[in-house]
């Protein structure tokens, strides 16, 4: 299927792809070389994954609620969701995981939406502060609970493969809001699930 005619966002593809040749001149390369001549095509494929998330609505996944939850008030967590996404400074990737907890106040999400929360932010261009307060804010305007925890815990490749390069370094960020910044225990009882995955006994 030919992809000429594609069209995001006020850009024709052919752009897109041209750009991605006057990068690899401005590189030093060859863009008529034999091995780069589908470079173009293939990067500008890979945006289109990388940067799905402007194509997407957080608050949309989070619209279906349940409230039949038989009264279950306690801390719900989803640990470890892993995400790729790219630093808006360079460009370059951002690999880690976010933790996510919230306390119900009479309603619920399924497990997954919250999944798909993280991805629709991290498939953009992000600094991971605002990563962070996104996904908090999404689910706090959708559940309306008692508090919303958010931790990520990430490497940056802007910091590993250029300027100061070190490597093994991860920046953990994170948003309390609720119960979460207010009450000490609720908080420490958050940060014991992420840590440990037992939770309180």
């Amino acid at each position: 299927m030919s992809h000429d005619n594609d069209m995001r966002n006020g850009v024709p593809r052919a752009q897109a792809e041209e750009a991605v040749r006057t990068l690899l001149r401005w590189a030093g390369e060859d863009p008529a070389r034999e091995g780069l001549l589908d470079t173009p095509r293939r990067v500008v494929d890979a945006y289109t994954e990388w940067f799905s998330g402007y194509g997407l609505d957080p608050d949309e996944y989070m619209a279906r609620t349940f409230k039949e939850v038989a009264g279950y008030d306690e801390m719900i967590v989803l640990r470890d969701i892993e995400f790729e996404s790219h630093c808006e400074h360079h460009m370059a990737p951002i690999i880690g995981r976010v933790h996510v907890g919230y306390l119900p106040d009479g309603k619920v999400v399924g497990i997954s939406k919250l999944a798909r929360v993280v991805d629709a932010y991290a498939r953009r261009f992000q600094v991971q502060e605002k990563l962070t307060a996104q996904i908090a804010g999404c689910i706090q305007r959708a559940l309306a609970p008692h508090g919303v925890g958010v931790v990520v815990d990430a490497s940056h490749e802007c910091m590993t493969t250029r300027g100061v390069h070190k490597r093994g370094v991860s920046m953990v960020t994170s948003t309390m809001l609720g119960s979460f910044r207010e009450d000490a225990r609720t908080r420490a009882e958050f940060l014991r699930f992420i840590e440990t995955g037992q939770g309180r006994r």
